[in-house]
């Protein structure tokens, strides 16, 4: 390891590695305000109550889009999404990448749609009605009041599945895309065993700084606590 080319190979698992985190950063982003969306949808009395009538016809669709991509595993949809549009006649996805940001999107903002629906359906239905005796508009009730108590009640959720975010974006190498699982078995099959320990030690040092900072922001939640 301490020679110029395990110089070489420790510096290809970090370029991979970035990939898996330059994955990691874009699937949350993108993956939490869709999943809020989709809570939306497919709670439709909720939808007509925050925004109005152009939630009814979704419902449908929305619950089953959820039940399609929490029942299918996600290497499947990784490779239906990169090939599947080519095999149909429908222009293909070219980049890698952009096939897998799509799909971990689109499959963790279904996941974190039904914990959003969870923390939703955890709220009393009396603090909807103290805001409305307040004189509070439905939507100002819901972002001012509701919004925030949910956040504290599904924290601890999102941040499992946040953790399990870091693992599964090693799950892109299933499309050639070269994060640093990708590399470390390519070198594992010229003989060399310690890049893949050098994998294990780079994801538990990242999901022990994930884990922390979770740690940190449920912590400042505590101000909701009774």
């Amino acid at each position: 390891m301490f020679t110029p080319e395990g110089a070489v190979v420790l510096g290809k698992l970090l370029d991979g590695f970035v990939l898996n985190l330059q994955i990691f950063v874009i699937t949350l982003i993108g993956s939490l305000p869709l999943g809020l969306i989709i809570m939306f949808g497919s709670r439709s009395r909720l939808g007509l109550r925050v925004f109005g009538r152009m939630f009814r016809p979704i419902r449908l669709l929305t619950r089953g889009f959820v039940w399609v991509i929490r029942g299918t595993p996600l290497m499947l949809q990784l490779i239906f999404v990169f090939y599947g549009p080519g095999l149909m006649g429908l222009p293909p996805i070219k980049s890698r990448v952009t096939a897998t940001l799509v799909t971990f999107i689109i499959n963790y903002a279904a996941y974190f749609s039904e914990i959003f629906r969870g923390g939703i359906d955890s709220i009393p239905q009396g603090q909807y009605e103290a805001g409305q005796v307040l004189g509070m508009t439905k939507r100002q009730v819901f972002f001012k009041v509701v919004l925030l108590q949910v956040v504290k009640r599904v924290t601890p959720s999102v941040g499992n599945e946040i953790i399990t975010l870091v693992k599964d974006t090693s799950l892109s190498r299933i499309i050639s895309v070269t994060e640093i699982l990708f590399v470390a078995d390519n070198y594992t099959r010229q003989g060399l065993l310690w890049p893949l320990f050098t994998t294990a030690i780079f994801f538990l040092i990242f999901n022990g700084l994930v884990t922390l900072a979770l740690g940190r922001i449920e912590r400042k939640m505590d101000y909701f606590r009774a």
